[in-house]
C-alpha cells in the first residue's frame, strides 16, 4: 500500500476536491482484497449492510441496478479491514483533509455488474448522520475501471460551491444541478483507473459514474472517512436502531465499535 503523499498532492486534493493515486496497491495486494471483497458479499447474501439493518436489502429499483452495495465489510473481514483501518492510510487521509485525525464511518463495496445503470450526479455528506466539509473517501479500483466499464467522474471544485443539499442518485442523472446551477458549467473530469490505482474525494466535491457498457464486473472497494470530533446531525444512515435510539443531535460520533479511530496526530 502506497500511502506516502506529496505537498503538490494535498494542494491538487484541496484545490479540486478530488485527487488520483496510480499503484496504490500491487497486484498481490488487488488480488487479497477484491477476494475479500466478493467473500464478504457472497456471506451477505441480499442484505446490503452489516447491521441490525436487515430492512436494507438489493432489490430491482433503478438504484440497485446502478451496483452492488455492500457496507461495513470490515465488521466481518479481518482482510477488509486491515485495509480499510490501516493507520498509514488514516494518517494519508488527514494530511489530504487537513485534518488532525479520522475515524472510519463506513466502508462499501460498489460493484457494476455487466450493463448497471449510470451513478448520476451527487455528493456524499449530505447523507450521513454527521456534516463536515472535511470528510474523505478513498474509492479503490480492483478491476480496471475504464470510460466503457464506468470510471468515476468528478467536477473540480464543487465542494467548495456545496453546501448540505443533495439530490438522489436515480434515473436523472443531472438532478444535482437543479439543485446547484452553478456546478453545471464547470467541466467534468474522468478518472479512469487501473487495478490498484484509487482516488480520493471530499465528501462535498460532485461526482458520478457513467454506465457500465460491458459484459465484465468492475469492483471497486471505498471508506468514508469521518474527522475525529464530528456530531450527529439527527440523520440515521446506516446506524443501527440502538446506536440511532442514543444519540441526541450534537452528540460525538466516537463510539469506537460503531466508527473506530483509524488515525490521530500525536501532540
Amino acid at each position: 500500500m502506497k500511502t506516502d503523499v506529496s505537498h503538490e498532492q494535498i494542494d491538487s486534493y484541496r484545490e479540486n476536491g478530488f485527487l488520483k493515486v496510480p499503484g496504490f496497491l500491487d497486484a498481490e495486494e488487488v488480488e487479497e482484497l477484491k477476494t475479500a471483497v466478493w467473500d464478504s458479499v457472497k456471506t451477505l447474501g441480499d442484505r446490503k449492510i452489516v447491521t441490525d439493518r436487515t430492512d436494507i436489502k438489493q432489490g430491482q429499483s433503478y438504484y440497485d441496478l446502478v451496483f452492488i452495495q455492500r457496507l461495513n465489510l470490515w465488521l466481518i473481514s479481518d482482510e477488509v479491514k486491515r485495509y480499510m483501518l490501516n493507520p498509514n492510510l488514516g494518517r494519508m487521509a488527514c494530511e489530504l483533509a487537513g485534518v488532525e485525525g479520522m475515524r472510519v464511518w463506513h466502508d462499501q463495496t460498489l460493484i457494476k455488474e455487466p450493463f448497471a445503470n449510470p451513478t448520476s450526479w451527487h455528493l456524499d455528506n449530505p447523507y450521513w448522520s454527521f456534516s463536515s466539509r472535511d470528510s474523505i473517501s478513498i474509492w479503490i479500483a480492483l478491476d480496471d475501471a475504464t470510460l466503457e466499464n464506468g470510471c468515476m467522474w468528478f467536477i473540480p471544485g464543487t465542494h467548495k460551491i456545496a453546501d448540505f443539499r443533495n439530490a438522489s442518485i436515480g434515473a436523472n442523472m443531472a438532478e444535482l444541478f437543479g439543485v446547484y446551477p452553478e456546478m453545471a458549467k464547470i467541466d467534468p473530469v474522468a478518472a479512469p483507473m487501473k487495478a490498484g490505482d484509487c482516488s480520493f474525494h471530499n465528501g462535498l466535491v460532485a461526482h458520478g459514474a457513467g454506465a457500465n457498457m460491458t459484459r465484465g464486473h468492475r469492483v471497486a472497494m471505498t471508506c468514508a472517512y469521518m474527522p475525529d470530533g464530528s456530531t450527529f446531525n439527527g440523520q440515521r444512515n446506516i446506524l443501527s436502531q440502538e446506536m440511532f435510539e442514543s444519540l441526541t443531535e450534537g452528540d460525538v460520533l466516537d463510539n469506537e465499535v460503531q466508527n473506530p479511530l483509524v488515525y490521530r496526530r500525536s501532540e
